[in-house]
């Protein structure tokens, strides 16, 4: 396990691996606030009720930017993920899809733009950002040495869970874990590492969810247990979910933004999408090209 880390700070192997501990959730902010020295505006038909506001996104990237030297991995970029949608994140290589996640994960700072969850600036609250947020890094990073249920009980107890024995129950039944629970992590297989990694991600049931290639890996039963699980939890989360695997935007998501050169090139619904042309590869290759 190494040295002992500050008691604020979950620490995942890796660089720039780092969440911030956080304490049980609160309720997210999903009433937007009028802008400073700006009016709100009234719902149309209701001119004698009191001002309302209509509910921000739950994921925002705004004007999101990074270089490394004289690399340019993520210029501009904006968009925003609101609750019920499953974003497919599709781009080649090297197209900035990492980058951009992690910028709004809050575990690298932009150098231009910023990230906000649940109407949190992930730099500046990145507390109370991760509070509504679960992350699963590329490659899904755990400590090798512990058990499968060791793992979610650390990061339970590390995020300050109410009751993080049921909470780790509860995520093994989902992630359909139980029969390696008692296992250690170093020891299973690619597409068991990857679940464990989705499992982290989902342990706290955050409303919103990042997930870096969560398939990857994965065989077709696999990828199947996912893609159902994040179904059943579409409804009531925001979802970005980074792939190269095209067959995905059919089967799971709701909308597709396709990122090349670190520049975002198509942001559409997942029905745009596929109406653009039977063979999809094809589709990418022009897009990304």
């Amino acid at each position: 396990m190494g040295g002992e880390h500050p008691p604020d700070v979950l620490v995942f192997p890796g660089p720039g691996r780092q969440a911030a501990r956080v304490q049980p959730a609160a309720a997210a902010p999903h009433q937007r606030e009028a802008p400073a020295g700006g009016h709100p505006r009234r719902l149309a038909g209701h001119p004698a009720e009191p001002l309302t506001f209509l509910p921000m996104p739950l994921i925002e990237a705004q004007h999101l930017s990074k270089s490394f030297g004289a690399l340019r991995a993520v210029h501009d970029v904006s968009f925003s993920v609101d609750r019920g949608e499953v974003v497919g994140f599709l781009g080649p290589n090297g197209a900035g899809k990492s980058t951009t996640m992690k910028m709004l994960t809050g575990h690298l700072r932009a150098d231009a733009g910023a990230a906000l969850i649940a109407g949190l600036d992930v730099a500046e609250e990145a507390v109370r950002a991760k509070q509504h947020l679960g992350y699963s890094p590329e490659g899904a990073p755990a400590y090798g040495e512990m058990t499968v249920r060791e793992f979610l009980r650390f990061a339970a107890d590390l995020r300050g869970l109410a009751d993080p024995a049921a909470s780790v129950r509860r995520t093994l039944a989902l992630c359909r874990l139980e029969e390696v629970a008692a296992q250690g992590i170093d020891t299973l297989s690619k597409g068991y590492r990857m679940r464990v990694g989705f499992a982290q991600a989902v342990l706290h049931d955050p409303e919103v969810l990042i997930l870096d290639e969560p398939t990857d890996g994965l065989d077709p039963n696999q990828k199947h247990e996912v893609r159902r699980i994040l179904k059943e939890m579409a409804a009531t989360k925001a979802v970005i979910v980074s792939t190269h695997i095209l067959e995905e935007v059919g089967e799971l998501c709701t909308r597709v933004i396709v990122i090349a050169k670190g520049e975002v090139r198509c942001d559409e619904s997942r029905e745009k999408f596929l109406a653009r042309g039977a063979d999809l590869n094809a589709v990418f290759r022009q897009l990304t090209a």
